[in-house]
């Protein structure tokens, strides 16, 4: 049986979630905006597979930086309800539909990450020029209806593309919330996606689109690579790095939407 398991690493998706989950845990940004592009164009995964594989791993990982937050103090608890009343019934109907088109399920996961990566990348690039305040004073109040359509929209992207449940949704929470504290925003970022992603690696499991060993592989590299990413962290912003995540994503865009 151990030689079975061993037989299913694959060394380079290792290296792969090492250096993606180190990114993470350095800068906070990347996931599935890294991993996805990165097994479709570097390894040859089908991009259906790619999303399912993504998911899962993220699954893995995203409850240890939510649980850190949790613990501080730092969530939102009431926009996480309202936005899981979107986000897990949204990433349950793009799964669905990527199992209704069928045959073409891969040409239309390639299109959607594209167009996906383009978005985060410019979210990103907003982001650097547009530092959020951390902003002292009475409790921001909910707005229900915005945010349930906020969860809605991002829960069908993630359940498309596995990309967005973090880089998307934290910059239209940003909008929506611009009084929101700093903390309170990653916070509350962070544990809305495990709910989020939950649903839509569950859902990618249900319809086949997941292997067990790129996830197993993505995993064990993961998971040492944020804890890594996040003590070097400590020592170095990661400035290079963080500018460096846009281009690669731009990149991979054109290059997944055929014009590099």
């Amino acid at each position: 049986m151990l030689a079975d398991i061993v037989g299913w690493i694959d060394p380079g998706l290792v290296i792969g979630g090492l250096l993606g989950g180190f990114t993470m845990g350095l800068t906070g940004m990347g996931g599935g905006a890294l991993l996805t592009p990165m097994l479709v164009l570097v390894f040859g995964v089908p991009p259906t597979a790619a999303v399912g594989s993504d998911l899962v791993t993220s699954l893995a990982v995203k409850p240890f930086g939510g649980a850190i937050h949790a613990r501080a103090g730092t969530v939102r608890w009431d926009l996480v309800r309202w936005l899981s009343l979107g986000s897990v019934p949204g990433a349950l109907a793009g799964v669905t539909l990527l199992h209704a088109v069928g045959a073409g399920a891969d040409e239309l996961v390639k299109i959607m990450l594209g167009f996906t990566l383009l978005a985060a990348a410019a979210v990103m690039v907003w982001r650097a020029r547009n530092p959020v305040p951390d902003h002292v004073g009475p409790p921001t109040p909910v707005r229900p209806i915005p945010t349930v359509a906020l969860g809605l929209i991002g829960g069908t992207v993630v359940g498309l593309t596995s990309v967005g449940s973090g880089s998307l949704m934290i910059a239209v929470l940003t909008l929506l919330y611009p009084k929101l504290k700093r903390s309170e925003l990653v916070g509350t970022d962070l544990v809305q996606a495990v709910p989020l992603v939950g649903a839509a690696a569950l859902a990618h499991m249900s319809i086949g689109s997941v292997s067990a060993a790129i996830t197993g592989s993505l995993i064990l590299g993961s998971l040492p690579g944020i804890i890594l990413g996040a003590r070097v962290s400590a020592h170095y912003d990661g400035r290079l790095v963080r500018a460096a995540i846009p281009a690669i994503l731009g990149a991979s865009a054109l290059k997944l939407l055929g014009v590099l």
